[in-house]
């Protein structure tokens, strides 16, 4: 339920952010023109579908940060504390989350379950989504938009997925939509250059870094508490075997 709740909120987060800034300055729209992409098909039926795909880089992530800052006037401490926990609701050191919005002016889509019709190509493998909003997998005519979340660490490993990455692929099947006509849609980031490291920076990393270190102190409690109880149980089975050859010395 958390997670969904998350998705959902960073879903509007997204679509206030792109709102908002389509009128700004320059610098924000060469931001988004780099990681935003968008797909428009259409079919003899008058019917069309368009795509559109956010990569959520350090730098976008960073630049929606700081116009939320601008609009507000936010002090510096407002501005880290909305960073730290838009941060942790996005789950950046352990996901790489992409924004999703389909704009379906035709038949009725069916895309659910919707991890088997979105894949992210990173290499020469396909990996699928680890979660992602709920709501794609109902149909839908219309505007349908949320989060998807793709894992950034090798699950057997641990090996950062992009690591000596240079670009990464997200990948359609063909059955998202009759009017694709068996095309394939997909979207290229480069992702060579993106550090989510930049972002946790300042006082939001001294918190991130705090937190990382009360969950560690609470596993080392827990596993204090189960190696303490297991060697009472030792310490008592030992004292039982004492006894009996005690009690066999004396026969």
């Amino acid at each position: 339920m958390k997670n969904k709740i998350c998705i959902y909120i960073l879903s509007i987060f997204l679509f206030t952010f792109l709102a908002l800034n389509s009128a700004n300055a320059a610098p924000f729209d060469q931001v988004i023109s780099r990681w935003q992409k968008e797909q428009y098909f259409a079919n003899d039926a008058g019917n069309n579908l368009t795509i559109t795909c956010t990569y959520y880089s350090a730098e976008f992530i960073e630049a929606y940060i700081q116009s939320e800052a601008q609009k507000n006037l936010w002090t510096q401490n407002e501005a880290e504390d909305y960073k730290y926990n838009f941060l942790q609701a996005l789950q950046l050191s352990e996901m790489i989350p992409i924004h999703i919005k389909f704009m379906n002016n035709g038949p009725t889509m069916h895309p659910g379950p919707f991890d088997v019709m979105v894949k992210l190509r990173i290499g020469n493998k396909l990996y699928k989504a680890v979660d992602y909003d709920k709501r794609f997998n109902f149909k839908f005519q219309g505007a349908m938009e949320g989060l998807v979340y793709f894992p950034r660490y090798d699950e057997e490993t641990g090996k950062d997925l992009l690591k000596g990455v240079k670009t990464v692929r997200l990948e359609f099947n063909s059955a998202l939509s009759s009017i694709l006509d068996n095309k394939q849609p997909y979207f290229i980031w480069t992702v060579a250059d993106d550090d989510p490291a930049t972002l946790y920076q300042g006082k939001s990393a001294v918190r991130f870094e705090t937190d990382r270190l009360l969950k560690r102190l609470e596993k080392l409690r827990k596993d204090k508490a189960e190696h303490e109880k297991q060697l009472q149980g030792i310490n008592e089975e030992i004292a039982t075997v004492q006894t009996r050859l005690d009690e066999l010395a004396k026969q």
